[in-house]
């Protein structure tokens, strides 16, 4: 698999808390309250012929990352749209400028599309207006995170988890467990690594969810004050044992490779690379299960062009584009169509694309906010406040 610079963008994904985030937005069972009252599009029509969107770098390829690799300019022959790419930074940064009104639509991760969906920035899709969606895997429908009540507020794009690694030849023991960089990481004092943001506090979270069942914890991303200082605390006592964050896929693969780093968290692309230069590495969905990671394409509720915004989020889901987007970027493409159209044949099976069994082991990334999602209430943590306990840990 080749190595592409805007990987280490995605990578960098810094989750700093942007207006709209909170309680605010949220009622108090817990579902995220839109804060629009715009209605799904009825109709499809002709396509306006521009379409202004926000995307993860490499999501919208044109050609000048590289003259073989362009799914844009087919789009925009077939449908007449031609699209602008802004390319997204951050899922704050995404964010902001869906607030500005300029944009159609945006590749919103997880983080970030429950803020959109309170923020009012972004409308309801009728998913009947995009053919593929059927096609969608049914583990990418009617998400926490990309619906609300049963209607979807975007269309699939793709997802992947985040999982243990370790050098094969300085463990000799197979790993099974997060244990391996939390209670037990002090067998490998300094050569711990872990992602670099506030939403790791649900990695921690999510292992004492199995391990410390008294502190009742059911959702990692609705943490009320004791359980969130748990995960906090456990997180500090980790601190010791870490050689280094990472929050580029390059400083992860790079400290694997001289030995700075012996096991943590990564990502089966990481994994891939690391093999491919001969780096013993092995890596296993813990039996605690793990945290993950799926992006929604969305549409603004003052998209000025939605009937092109329409005809981008079918194009951009249907099989061989999916497929092309999946293996470019690596990871589990949404259409379950897509996977006879990979190079690689086993791209499907390495990134677990139709293991539901699988992927019922991850948690998604989503935004956690002071509504609990149970009879708790507004008592839980939001994002402002692992923000905050982040900066606490790192020190």
């Amino acid at each position: 698999m080749k190595i592409r610079v805007w990987f280490a963008v995605l990578a960098a994904v810094a989750l700093f808390v942007a207006a709209g985030c909170g309680d605010s937005g949220s009622s108090s069972s817990g579902t995220v309250k839109p804060g629009s009252d715009a209605k799904p599009m009825a109709k499809l029509g002709a396509g306006e012929g521009k379409l202004n969107i926000i995307a993860w770098a490499g999501y919208a390829e044109d050609g000048s990352t590289d003259p073989k690799v362009d799914w844009v300019t087919p789009f925009e022959k077939q449908t007449g749209c031609q699209v602008n790419v802004k390319v997204g930074n951050t899922s704050d940064e995404m964010v902001t400028l869906m607030r500005t009104g300029r944009y159609d639509g945006v590749s919103a991760s997880g983080d970030a599309t429950l803020r959109l969906i309170a923020g009012g920035d972004v409308a309801p899709v009728n998913t009947d207006l995009v053919p593929n969606y059927k096609d969608v895997y049914a583990g990418l429908k009617d998400k926490p995170f990309n619906s609300v009540d049963g209607q979807m507020y975007g269309i699939p794009h793709g997802r992947g988890a985040n999982i243990l690694m370790w050098n094969s030849k300085k463990v000799a023991t197979p790993l099974d467990s997060w244990s391996a960089v939390f209670t037990d990481a002090g067998q490998f004092k300094g050569k711990v690594t872990a992602y670099d943001s506030p939403i790791y506090i649900a990695d921690a979270a999510l292992f004492l969810k199995a391990t410390k069942p008294d502190l009742k914890i059911d959702n990692p991303y609705e943490l009320d004050d004791k359980q969130f200082s748990a995960a906090v605390d456990l997180l500090k006592q980790q601190r010791q044992n870490i050689g280094e964050y990472w929050s580029d896929y390059t400083k992860e693969q790079q400290a694997f490779a001289n030995g700075d780093s012996v096991v943590g968290t990564t990502w089966q692309v990481i994994a891939n690379l690391l093999d491919g230069d001969k780096v013993p590495v092995k890596t296993t969905l813990p039996k605690e299960g793990s945290t993950g990671w799926s992006d929604t394409w969305m549409i603004s509720s003052k998209a000025q062009h939605p009937n092109c915004m329409y005809k981008w989020m079918d194009w951009i889901i249907s099989p061989k584009v999916n497929a092309q987007v999946a293996e470019w970027f690596g990871e589990a493409p949404s259409n379950s169509k897509s996977c006879q159209y990979t190079e690689n044949k086993d791209h499907c099976t390495i990134f677990h694309a139709a293991d539901e069994t699988y992927f019922d082991k991850v948690s998604f990334w989503t935004t956690p906010t002071k509504a609990c999602g149970d009879d708790r209430g507004a008592t839980c943590k939001d994002y402002s406040d692992w923000v905050q306990a982040w900066t606490e840990i790192k020190g």
